[in-house]
């Protein structure tokens, strides 16, 4: 059977899988559609929120990351995993107890305020929309890869499979078809690390063979990588390299933005007490763990792979010939991802090969004179590609292609659903039940929290089209968003009282506003002299970059909500005692809905 009919069948049979879980679990009542009835078992809880939290960026995304840059993006592991211990300590419990919705409306009240309310609304829609850009960037990847189709009809793919089961099914819907995707991305994923960590080191686990022996040279698999990426003029692996500051800010704004996030927070809605909030976060840190403490051996086999690949000799040899890529079995996914326009290369010299090494190291430039080399023939490699490709790289069974294949599109769908119906519930529940039509009828309310999901899927679609940077990196923004508007709001609603209406307003706005100029500013998107040159190797604020600002956005909006409400009028008494009552431990064990 031929690698496309693989492909077509193991994800055809997942979406199948899915559609068929949204139908049977189909919302019927607006308490199904926003939080599942509040029925949900903490492990069936933490399965679903593991599936929900490993977007495309965790599952297509981050080991790229990790592979080009090696240690500096580890921050990626641990703010994303740090954030849920924040979350299980400090939010979930009590926003469950609180008995809410959604996040917005849990604002609305702790503050009092219906502008609150709004202004939830707006931070939560720029950071999910921000978000879901990267979702169905991946979606885009992996369906034109597999089905070897151009990206942009794989992201309308993706969309149509996405509205067939998240619009009727809900969170009821979304959250078992979570547990389904869960089950497909953590297999497709470890699969192949196994398969890769025999092949290199022998030992089945990929997270000691990273630590272990390269088969082939005897030396400590790290060891050789640091040898090889050096030799091309790239920075060891294994060092810092970066900004220590900017790397702090950068995972404190992933950890407080994980905190924050309404389409994560929404889960802990789901299950019938407050203590089994808590254990939901728990079980999801282990469902996460799985996966997390894989990612830095596919990304590191991944990059040894790779440079050997083009190197075949080793460096003091030759660098691939054009006719091998052609012609080889070993190089045929080079031509497949070619298809898709996110892998180029050019024999710029005319030698018949492709040198891949760093164009811009000095040490290289002699070497590169003497050999008559113009630079570096691997001209496009986008780190997207990197785990759907690594199957491939390593040569692995058809069949271990075509799970990848599923798994990809099973992490990226499977957020963008729970991203999706934050937004509608924020559209639906907050905006127009909330605001606009409160005598509103369930019955109008479920078909208009339908209509606002499938209105998010043309705009995420309309967005991802153009995305910001990689997955990872437009993630990261969704992230200092969330971290510089939520999360503040979130905390001090429940640990502070002395935070009133005006202060939550002016710090949510400031830290919201400051954040999205920042990034704006960074990236080059006004049209203001010289801002065009900025980029990522060019922060605007010593060397703090885009990604790393919304842990500033946070400490902006603390200082101005406080600032804001010693000089307006104290938060009502009644409030106070709201707040008590969300923090007393006494009754942990259950929650009154609505209360």
């Amino acid at each position: 059977m031929d690698q496309f009919t693989l492909n077509l069948l193991f994800v055809g049979a997942s979406f199948a899988l899915y559609i068929g879980i949204a139908v049977w679990a189909r919302a019927g009542s607006t308490s199904e559609f926003y939080a599942a009835g509040r029925g949900v078992h903490p492990v069936t809880n933490g399965m679903a929120t593991a599936a929900d939290w490993m977007s495309a960026a965790s599952f297509i995304s981050m080991a790229g990351l990790i592979a080009f840059t090696g240690y500096d993006n580890s921050s990626f592991l641990m703010g994303w995993t740090g954030g849920y211990v924040l979350l299980a300590l400090l939010l979930a419990p009590y926003l469950r107890k609180f008995g809410k919705f959604t996040v917005s409306e849990f604002i609305g009240d702790r503050f009092y305020s219906s502008t609150a309310r709004m202004v939830a609304v707006i931070c939560l829609l720029v950071a999910s929309i921000t978000y879901v850009i990267g979702q169905m960037q991946g979606v885009g990847i992996a369906f034109g890869r597999f089905l070897e189709i151009d990206a942009f009809w794989g992201l309308m793919i993706g969309a149509c499979v996405v509205f067939a089961y998240a619009v009727f099914g809900g969170m009821k819907g979304v959250t078992y078809t979570q547990v389904a995707q869960y089950c497909v991305l953590i297999t497709a994923y470890t699969i192949p690390a196994i398969f890769i960590s025999l092949q290199l080191t022998g030992n089945p686990i990929p997270a000691l063979g990273l630590f272990g022996e390269h088969a082939a040279s005897g030396e400590p698999l790290l060891a050789k990588l640091d040898q090889i990426v050096t030799d091309l003029g790239f920075a060891e692996y294994t060092a810092a390299h970066g900004s220590t500051i900017n790397m702090v800010l950068f995972t404190l704004s992933l950890m407080i933005g994980t905190a924050g996030l309404p389409h994560v927070i929404m889960r802990f809605f789901t299950v019938p007490r407050v203590s089994d909030a808590r254990w939901s976060a728990g079980w999801t840190l282990v469902f996460i763990a799985l996966l997390y403490l894989t990612a830095p051996a596919v990304g590191a086999m991944a990059r040894l792979n790779i440079s050997e690949l083009m190197w075949p000799n080793g460096t003091d040899g030759e660098a691939v010939s054009v006719e091998a890529i052609e012609t080889d079995p070993e190089y045929a996914w080079m031509a497949t991802w070619e298809k898709t326009g996110l892998l180029g290369w050019e024999d710029k010299n005319g030698d018949g090969r492709i040198q891949y090494y760093n164009d811009a190291n000095a040490d290289l430039q002699a070497k590169a004179a003497e050999n008559g080399w113009e630079g570096n023939e691997l001209t496009n490699f986008n780190r997207d590609i990197l785990v759907l490709a690594n199957p491939e790289i390593a040569s692995l069974p058809g069949w271990v292609i075509g799970l990848v294949a599923a798994g990809g599109l099973a992490a990226a769908l499977s957020t963008a659903a729970g991203l999706l119906l934050a937004i509608s519930s924020a559209v639906s529940h907050d905006l127009l039940k909330g605001q606009l039509t409160p005598n509103m009828s369930e019955k109008n309310e479920l078909l208009a929290a339908r209509i606002s999901m499938a209105a998010a899927i043309v705009v995420a679609v309309i967005l991802g089209l153009n995305p910001p940077g990689f997955a990872a990196q437009t993630v990261a923004l969704a992230f200092g968003l969330a971290a510089a508007s939520i999360f503040p709001a979130l905390m001090m609603g429940i640990f502070s009282t002395r935070i009133n209406n005006s202060g939550a307003v002016a710090g949510m706005l400031a830290g919201l506003i400051v954040t999205l100029l920042y990034i704006f500013l960074h990236k080059g998107w006004f049209f203001i002299p010289d801002t065009n040159s900025f980029t990522d190797a060019d922060p605007l604020l010593g060397p703090i970059k885009s990604t790393s600002f919304g842990a500033i956005g946070a400490a902006v909006n603390f200082a101005v909500a406080y600032v804001v409400s010693g000089m307006t009028k104290e938060t009502p008494q009644e409030i106070k005692d709201l707040v008590q009552s969300v923090r007393i431990p006494r009754g942990a064990g259950g929650a009154v809905d609505g209360h």
